[in-house]
């Protein structure tokens, strides 16, 4: 085994058991986060094309059913459900096979297919890389058309039925003000919604990528549509958006900065709120404005009651 192997799964190993920790912590977004920052890394290797890699074919099967896993842990913590579909005594099974990766020949005990590498990063990994520059003030776009190709639509979802009594919320997102507007690459926004401990209360929903940039603003002009009545979501809940962008140098989509609106913002009529730094602080604990300029997320906010 060769240095370079060898410490590459040190760090393998070392990531998996932070995450297995969190988890057993019962800190659900710090495990999340762990987990899906390894799981592309090891479907990354997975699917390498390089000669010098010292994995198999087979090995590289292994790895990549090993990401499956983690990604399957990671959708578990973040479901509503109560039952959990992929436990953590299931996911520890696993360490010893990735430790020992290069003699492991026995069937993987669990009937997972690898899957295809994404270049979205997972929440905060950027941070993480190694080679990661500051490029805000640089011109990774510039020069970039003030109109975007069209795109495949993002993931939006239609209006729930409504419910007697129930109130139903559309959001438009209008714009946002970025003093670099016009250098963000097909931007587009993740909008989700988190109760205290940063678990998803809804689906995970993406808009298209912006249909204009103008001066400081990246406009957008499209509704989502809240995939839960307003009375059912638990005290503390808060929507959030992050404003994400394709980095052409790195050849990876990341965010650039987020915002999100409390419960007691939820009122008919515009509403502009605040941007904050990356990573994304789902905990609303650490937060730190993306800027001293009045530059916003601007809304406009539809309540639908039977």
């Amino acid at each position: 085994m060769s240095e370079v192997t060898r410490s590459l799964l040190q760090r393998w190993g070392a990531s998996f058991r932070r995450g297995a920790d969190f988890d057993s912590w019962g800190q659900l977004v710090e495990a999340i986060d762990e987990y899906q920052i390894l799981a592309r890394h090891l479907q990354k290797e997975a699917q390498a094309q390089h000669n010098n890699s010292e994995f198999t074919e087979e090995q590289k099967k292994t790895i990549g059913k090993i990401a499956a896993c983690l990604e399957l842990r990671s959708a578990a913590l973040q479901s509503t459900q109560s039952q959990e579909e992929f436990k953590l005594e299931d996911l520890k099974k696993l360490e010893p096979i990735l430790k020992n990766i290069l003699t492991y020949n026995k069937e993987f005990p669990f009937d997972v297919q690898p899957v295809p590498l994404r270049r979205i990063l997972a929440p905060g990994e950027e941070e993480n890389l190694e080679f990661e520059e500051d490029e805000e003030e640089g011109g990774a776009g510039a020069g970039s058309p003030d109109s975007f190709p069209a795109r495949v639509p993002g993931t939006l979802l239609p209006r729930l039925p409504s419910e007697p009594g129930m109130t139903l919320l559309t959001i438009k997102i209008e714009k946002i003000g970025l003093k670099d507007a016009g250098q963000c690459i097909d931007p587009y926004i993740t909008v989700s919604v988190k109760d205290l401990n940063g678990i998803d209360l809804t689906p995970v929903q993406d808009t298209p990528v912006a249909s204009r940039k103008e001066d400081t603003y990246v406009h957008f002009n499209v509704d989502i549509e809240l995939q839960k009545h307003v009375e059912k979501l638990t005290k503390g809940a808060a929507i959030f958006f992050e404003f994400k962008h394709y980095k052409p140098k790195k050849r990876f989509t990341s965010t650039k900065c987020f915002a999100f609106m409390e419960m007691d913002e939820i009122k008919p009529g515009p509403i502009v709120i605040e941007l904050y730094k990356k990573p994304t602080d789902f905990k609303r604990k650490k937060l730190q404005l993306l800027t001293k300029k009045p530059l916003y997320l601007h809304l406009y906010q539809t309540l639908h009651k039977e």
